[in-house]
């Protein structure tokens, strides 16, 4: 299951001003002082761990949003979560938009029914940080700079690369494709007739947006330039090849589009759900289209329930919580670190596709230039 227009391009970390407190209060005493949760930068300033769970307790319940149960994990998550701490988690729109998080904090504010924290891509991050509180997870420096804001903003959870999923049973007798080279082959182009989807359009969904993107890096172009993706894809279109179909785990198992370029979590996931049915799908890192991106993790500045946020935020960026994003297949931010420090989960490491190359992220003013090029041109380019 998909999350609609989610673009989570990781750009370099932003230095930006702090905005004004939330009139919200949730108070707890810790250390002989009483903390106001809406305001306080960590969990430290609030008086330590045992006091930021004893508020969020106290408060009982968080509001998350636009979280599929299938997405990342985060059914396992949530669910564990509630478990650990007794706090119910609402769930509003699952198959929401990163556009949608922000609008309903901007139109929630002062409501009960207001998301706690959002994840959202980079790009609906970077321009809404007036809204978000700062605030730093005892996990601060484990997470790379560039996914992060330098105030606390915003800050990266997981992420992945672009990756092409396969049924071969279903391509034959043409291979799989493993690189956006193949996908043009010649050779193999009546074997994959209608047979390449995306998720979605990407003037609107995220992983098809960052595909295209992907497409663009393997044909010549750059973070600075995404019309040879475009162009791609356009080529991939004349050749009979493109379905412009969203893949879902039924058209890959239908025979409709056996061959997906999405995030690897979702090829991952399409590969582990179709296995137990008998349907052999493989998962590649196109090493000539080497993208990656993160999506991030906010506290609302206007949270109904700011401790129980601030606590998810905490268990999201654990060893445990960085592990079960692991766990579906996401690269979790704190892999690095995580790594040194050998507390990786051994066998979902070993499930993550091979990445082979370096990977570059872009800026702000990359990403913004990028969206604006694919919805000028997109529907022109393969109407």
């Amino acid at each position: 299951m998909h999350r609609i227009a989610k673009l989570a391009c990781a750009a370099a970390a932003v230095s930006l001003a702090a905005t004004a407190c939330s009139s919200n209060s949730s108070t707890t005493s810790g250390s002989g002082s009483s903390a106001n949760w809406a305001t306080v930068t960590s969990a430290s300033a609030g008086g330590g761990m045992d006091a930021l769970v004893a508020a969020a307790k106290k408060e009982g319940s968080l509001n998350v949003i636009a979280l599929p149960r299938t997405w990342a994990n985060y059914g396992k998550i949530m669910d564990d979560f509630t478990a650990k701490y007794g706090i119910k988690i609402t769930d509003t729109n699952p198959n929401g938009s990163s556009g949608d998080e922000i609008n309903a904090i901007e139109k929630e504010k002062s409501l009960s029914s207001a998301p706690d924290v959002v994840d959202v891509g980079n790009s609906h991050a970077l321009p809404n940080t007036k809204l978000f509180s700062s605030y730093e997870v005892a996990t601060w420096a484990d997470i790379p700079t560039a996914l992060k804001d330098a105030n606390g903003k915003w800050f990266g959870d997981y992420g992945g690369y672009i990756s092409i999923g396969c049924v071969a049973a279903k391509v034959a007798p043409a291979p799989c494709p493993k690189t956006f080279a193949d996908l043009l082959n010649s050779s193999y182009a009546a074997d994959y007739k209608g047979k390449v989807a995306m998720s979605g359009d990407p003037t609107s969904a995220n992983a098809a947006f960052s595909a295209v993107w992907a497409a663009s890096l393997a044909s010549g172009g750059s973070l600075d330039d995404i019309k040879p993706g475009i162009t791609f894809f356009s080529k991939l279109k004349s050749n009979g090849e493109y379905n412009a179909v969203v893949d879902t785990e039924s058209t890959i198992e239908a025979g409709s589009t056996p061959v997906t370029v999405d995030w690897e979590f979702n090829n991952s996931q399409f590969a582990s759900d179709l296995k137990a049915k008998g349907i052999d799908m493989t998962v590649a890192i196109p090493t000539d289209g080497l993208y990656s991106a993160y999506y991030d993790q906010a506290v609302n500045k206007y949270a109904p329930h700011p401790a129980a946020a601030r606590l998810w935020e905490e268990y999201l960026y654990s060893t445990v919580g960085q592990n079960d994003f692991m766990g579906g297949y996401a690269r979790p931010a704190e892999f690095a670190a995580m790594q040194s420090a050998n507390t990786l989960d051994a066998t979902d490491e070993k499930n993550l596709p091979t990445v082979s190359g370096t990977v570059n992220y872009p800026t702000a003013s990359q990403l913004t230039a990028a969206q604006n090029t694919i919805t000028g041109s997109w529907a022109s380019a393969l109407g």
